[in-house]
């Protein structure tokens, strides 16, 4: 029995011998270690494609937001020039309504100024006839006037109240008042009053 183990153990021995002989001539090795190599270098290629795309995606990412902060950045500026430009589309409204009331104001002022021009000749017109009315009328009214107050002794106050006729009639003896109210009695009436105020005895 163990002499048959003994050589059975001879014959395996003997076979793998041979088995790692063959193996050895086969070149299965330098083959293996090609594969190994190939192997190697395809790992190696994918990790670098693998930085690569990385990279590659990282950048774009990056480009993205660049563009993104950029286009948020123009739509803000496009805003904020959007409302500027409301609000000098809104004062040049503005410019022009007041232009346009200027320009009527102007042509009112312009009107009413042509108009006082108009006045004035028309006063200066009346300002010569009164200096000549006055420069033969009012010698003779202050001398009738004089004449009137001489020969009925009556002198009556100036810048009274409307309708009012205030005075003194001064006689030999005697001042009397004279206040009457002209919107109750006709001229007649008024013109009676003070006479009978004038002595008739001469």
């Amino acid at each position: 029995m163990l002499q048959n183990d003994a050589l059975h153990y001879v014959d395996l021995e003997k076979t793998g011998e041979t088995l790692i002989d063959l193996i050895e001539s086969s070149k299965a090795e330098d083959e293996m270690r090609v594969t190994r190599m190939k192997q190697q270098a395809l790992f190696d290629h994918h990790i670098e494609a693998k930085k690569t795309v990385t990279e590659l995606l990282n950048s774009l990412v990056h480009a993205e937001e660049v563009v993104g902060q950029k286009l948020l950045d123009l739509e803000g500026q496009k805003s904020h020039m959007m409302r500027e430009l409301e609000k000098v589309e809104q004062q040049v409204q503005q410019s022009l309504a007041k232009s346009h009331t200027l320009d009527s104001e102007i042509q009112f002022l312009q009107r009413e100024l042509e108009r006082l021009k108009d006045s004035e000749k028309e006063i200066q017109a009346l300002q010569q006839e009164v200096d000549e009315d006055t420069t033969e009328v009012i010698p003779s009214a202050i001398y009738l006037a004089q004449l009137y107050c001489k020969v009925t002794r009556i002198k009556l106050e100036l810048g009274t109240e409307p309708n009012i006729l205030r005075g003194v009639h001064y006689s030999q003896d005697l001042a009397t008042p004279i206040n009457i109210d002209t919107s109750t009695r006709s001229p007649c009436e008024v013109s009676d009053e003070l006479w009978s105020l004038v002595s008739t005895d001469w």
